[in-house]
């Protein structure tokens, strides 16, 4: 009975053993393999080498690639050819909305540091295309004209060949802090909060100086500027009305990164004669340095396809405002020079 007992005392105490052993070694496994998992984030981290210097469209090189080898490893079916091209653009819109992050296609410190999290993360989470998917073919109105895939994007090019989608309206319109010559709460005084500052600061600088600017015209939706261009085919015709007035859907002011500027001496109108007022030699001067553009200059009507409209200002950021200005260029010169 005794060498029983003493027999199931060794088989149980060999179980013992048997099972913390097979225990330790599961969580030296676990723990290796979170090792291991650590190590392939930091090599991983390493290896890409995010870029800290901002980006965006049209800029090319080594900061460029790491950042398509980034955003490949978190899932975006990119070409990492060092060119910040349409793709990469798409790819840093996608993930902004996704994120609740500023819409404007470019990559600065708040996208760079998600970018960051996610390839630390492994970004099992994330679904690359979900808020902004991939247009597979390209898209056109009845008349033919292509239309836009990301109008989201801060360098978006809208013109009498790029029409903006008919159910496209900002999502993160505001209104500014400036002078209206009207007191009314019309969608017209929005702009996107991306150029909300920057109009802000504008206008301020520009009190500073001792003039006063009023913003007659900001967004304006698809619906109203087919109202507008209807109503300018009735009263110039068909010709006239598409030389002084956007097709809907081809009017830059359904981006919400516009706006009419206006001054008191010009009794609030728009028109050529507000490039000779001292409000508008000083915007023209100083329009750049805060992120704006002359969209319709003088001497480029062919390129525009519009007539020359010094009140018309469009957001474009700080980089390619000062590159268009100094230049002399239009923002369609700007995205298409090789």
């Amino acid at each position: 009975m005794k060498r029983k007992h003493i027999i199931s005392f060794i088989v149980l105490l060999f179980v013992l053993v048997f099972t913390s052993a097979c225990g330790n070694d599961d969580k030296e496994q676990q723990a290796d393999k979170q090792s291991k998992a650590e190590d392939n984030t930091e090599n991983t981290m390493e290896e890409l080498q995010l870029p800290e210097a901002a980006l965006q469209k049209l800029d090319s090189g080594e900061d460029v690639k790491a950042l398509q080898l980034a955003l490949k490893e978190i899932g975006y079916d990119i070409k990492d050819n060092g060119d910040f091209d349409a793709a990469t653009v798409w790819a840093i819109t996608d993930l902004q909305m996704q994120k609740d992050l500023p819409l404007t296609g470019i990559y600065e410190q708040e996208t760079a540091e998600v970018v960051k999290q996610l390839v630390e993360d492994g970004s099992h989470d994330f679904e690359p295309g979900k808020k902004l998917p991939a247009k597979a073919e390209p898209a056109t109105t009845d008349s033919g004209t292509n239309v836009i895939a990301n109008p989201y994007e801060q360098l978006v090019l809208v013109n009498k060949e790029n029409a903006l989608p008919a159910d496209y309206t900002p999502v993160d319109l505001v209104v500014p802090d400036i002078n209206y010559p009207f007191t009314e709460d019309l969608p017209k005084k929005k702009v996107r909060k991306i150029a909300a500052t920057a109009i802000e600061d504008l206008f301020a600088a520009a009190d500073k100086a001792g003039l006063e600017l009023f913003a007659q015209s900001g967004y304006r939706s698809y619906d109203r500027q087919e109202t507008v261009f209807a109503s300018n085919v009735q009263s110039l015709g068909e010709e006239q009305a598409n030389q002084v007035s956007a097709r809907p859907g081809e009017s830059e002011h359904q981006t919400g990164l516009t706006m009419d500027v206006t001054s008191r001496d010009m009794g609030f109108q728009l028109n050529e004669d507000f490039a000779n007022t001292d409000e508008g030699k000083w915007l023209a001067e100083n329009a750049a340095e805060y992120g704006f553009i002359i969209r319709f200059p003088k001497g480029k009507e062919e390129i525009t396809q519009y007539q020359y409209e010094p009140w018309h200002i469009r957001y474009v950021g700080k980089k390619a405002a000062k590159e268009i200005t100094e230049n002399e260029l239009t923002l369609e010169e700007y995205l298409t020079a090789e």
